[in-house]
C-alpha cells in the first residue's frame, strides 16, 4: 500500500479588491506570478465567491430595490430590511423557514442557503447599504475562468468557485463548492473494494466541497484578504463534473 501524495494549499498574493468588469483571468494570472507560483496542471484554483460576484456586477445598492408586499410582510417576520428580503425572494424559488434574522430558501440554482446566500459583508457601504448576490452561473464561470487560465498559462487545470454554506444538524458554516470545472465535484465510489475486500455500495464523495473546505481554511472569513488558493498535489480523476452535482434532487431530499 502506498501513501497519497501530500497535498499543498498556496494562497495566492496581490490579489486587488475587485470591481464590475474586472477581467478575472488577467487578475488571476498576475496574482500566480506575483506569489511565483507556476501553474502544473491538474492543479485547482480556489476562488471565493465574493470576487466573482463583484467582478459579474451582482452589487446592488438597497436604494435601488423597491420592496414587494410580501418582502414587506416576511421582513417584519424575520426582523430584515424587506428590500433585502426583495433580494432575497428575486434569488430564490422557494421560501423553506422564516426565522428571527433568517430566510431559508431553495436558491434558483438548487441549494438550501440562508438568505439566498446574498452578503452584506466585505463590500463598501459608503455610498449607502447594498447587497452582494451569488454569480448568475458559477459553473458556466468556472468553465470560462478554467479556459482562460488555460490560454494564459497552458495548463489544464481545474477551478472551483467556494462560498461558506451552513448544514442541517450542525453548527457553523463550511466553504462549499457552488462553481465547479475540471474535476468531478461528486465523485462515485460505489463499486470499488474497501481495505477488506468488500465492495463499497453507498459511497459517493464530495471531492468538490472537499477541496472548497480546504482551501476556505486558507482563505479566512473576515479582513484576510486572501481570496484565491491553489490547492496542489491532489490526484483528480479524468472527468469533468460540476457544482449542480452536488444538489441532492428534491425527491431524495431527507430536510425539506
Amino acid at each position: 500500500m502506498s501513501l497519497p501524495s501530500p497535498v499543498t494549499l498556496v494562497p495566492l498574493a496581490g490579489v486587488p479588491l475587485i470591481a464590475a468588469g474586472d477581467d478575472l483571468g488577467a487578475v488571476l494570472a498576475a496574482a500566480l506570478e506575483q506569489s511565483g507560483v507556476d501553474m502544473a496542471d491538474g492543479d485547482v484554483l480556489g476562488l471565493a465567491q465574493k470576487i466573482v460576484s463583484k467582478a459579474e456586477g451582482r452589487l446592488v445598492p438597497l436604494s435601488e430595490v423597491t420592496a414587494s408586499a410580501r418582502a414587506i410582510e416576511l421582513g417584519k417576520a424575520c426582523d430584515k430590511d424587506p428590500r433585502l428580503v426583495e433580494l432575497i425572494l428575486s434569488e430564490a424559488d422557494e421560501v423553506m423557514r422564516v426565522r428571527k434574522g433568517v430566510l431559508l430558501v431553495r436558491h434558483r440554482l438548487g441549494l438550501v442557503l440562508a438568505n439566498a446566500g446574498i452578503d452584506q459583508s466585505n463590500v463598501d457601504h459608503a455610498g449607502g447599504p447594498v447587497a452582494l448576490l451569488l454569480p448568475l452561473d458559477p459553473d458556466a464561470t468556472c468553465q470560462r475562468l478554467r479556459a482562460a487560465l488555460a490560454e494564459r498559462t497552458g495548463r489544464t487545470v481545474a477551478v472551483v468557485i467556494i462560498d461558506s454554506l451552513g448544514r442541517a444538524w450542525r453548527g457553523g458554516t463550511v466553504g462549499t463548492a457552488i462553481g465547479v470545472a475540471g474535476l468531478p465535484a461528486l465523485l462515485d465510489l460505489r463499486g470499488r473494494l474497501d481495505l477488506y475486500g468488500r465492495r463499497l455500495e453507498t459511497s459517493e464523495l464530495g471531492l468538490g466541497d472537499e477541496v472548497a473546505a480546504a482551501a476556505s481554511l486558507v482563505m479566512g472569513q473576515a479582513a484576510e484578504g486572501t481570496p484565491a488558493v491553489l490547492v496542489r498535489g491532489l490526484k483528480l480523476p479524468e472527468a469533468a463534473g460540476s457544482a449542480a452535482d452536488l444538489v441532492r434532487p428534491r425527491a431524495l431530499d431527507l430536510f425539506p
